[in-house]
């Protein structure tokens, strides 16, 4: 694997970090997986892969997980609703 990829890689075992952040209360709740893990996961109906990164990580990368969706990581509340809860939510952030 690249440097590039393993960035993204790695900042994909952070599943879940902004939501664990904000709200601290279900941070042991939030379980991680591993790179590995996932990828057995991409493309799976059942699971939605969230890129939570910032404006400048985003613009600084040219590598996206395909099939995932932007967020921003300061809004949850306005988007958290539009996802199905009978879905595994996987979210990504660096």
């Amino acid at each position: 694997m690249n440097r590039i990829e393993n960035k993204i890689w790695g900042g994909i075992v952070s599943v879940a970090l902004i939501i664990a952040f904000s709200f601290p209360s279900l941070a042991a709740d939030v379980p991680r997986i591993t790179k590995e893990e996932l990828k057995g996961m991409l493309g799976k109906e059942n699971v939605v892969i969230i890129d939570v990164r910032s404006d400048i990580d985003l613009e600084k990368s040219n590598q996206k997980i395909q099939g995932a969706v932007i967020e921003d990581s300061g809004k949850v509340e306005t988007w958290m609703a539009k996802y199905p809860k009978d879905k595994t939510l996987t979210f990504y952030c660096s």
